[in-house]
């Protein structure tokens, strides 16, 4: 690798930013670790990031389809107010061909935007039940972390994001392959492709 010019990139430490020291009630942990189910849209995983740029932080909410692996919904702000996680959870649903199950679960952390009434109503509008990590239990939400972690290796840590709007322009601007070569939003699509995943073929669904 030396000969060649090649460095490994090393994941930098774990840091916690949920908040979970709030009063809202907090769901039990119906997932329990069970990461593999058998349909699509039948269990759903979210988390929240943080993405540094010159002008402050950025935040990043996803929701993953667990069968297939996929980002079916995700939003940015610059901050982690509740409809952070509202507008992910929004974009999920409004892609015409998500339509969970009757039986659907919403996995997440016990942070205050997932804890919140206005999100909760949200689920139960949906008809989606609630299940939420333990407390200081990351590997309870492992396919969420998971993700962040490849996504700031391979990309967020490489490079200093100048703007929050650079960081934006970023993530939606998957309308044109060739400009989303070197941006966050290639991340997001690169997890819709067919391939290997612990042991098995994960499609997109």
């Amino acid at each position: 690798m030396r000969q060649e010019g090649i460095q490994a990139q090393v994941r930098r430490r774990f840091r916690c930013t949920t908040d979970s020291k709030h009063d809202y009630p907090v769901a039990t942990n119906s997932l329990d670790r069970q990461f593999n189910p058998e349909r699509p849209d039948q269990v759903w995983v979210a988390g929240i990031t943080y993405i540094w740029t010159l002008q402050g932080w950025m935040y990043l909410a996803v929701v993953i389809d667990l069968y297939s692996r996929r980002i079916i919904g995700w939003s940015m702000q610059d901050h982690m107010r509740t409809d952070l996680v509202v507008g992910a959870m929004a974009m999920a649903m409004a892609l015409g061909h998500r339509k969970p199950e009757k039986d659907a679960l919403h996995h997440s952390d016990r942070g205050s935007q997932y804890a919140s009434f206005a999100f909760q109503k949200l689920l139960e509008q949906y008809g989606i039940s609630c299940s939420m990590s333990r407390k200081a239990n990351c590997l309870d939400n492992a396919v969420a972390e998971s993700f962040f972690g490849t996504l700031k290796t391979e990309l967020i840590h490489r490079r200093v994001w100048p703007t929050r709007g650079a960081a934006r322009h970023a993530a939606v601007a998957t309308a044109s392959a060739a400009a989303a070569v070197a941006a966050l939003a290639v991340c997001i699509w690169r997890s819709v492709r067919p391939r290997r995943r612990r042991g098995r073929l994960c499609w997109p669904s």
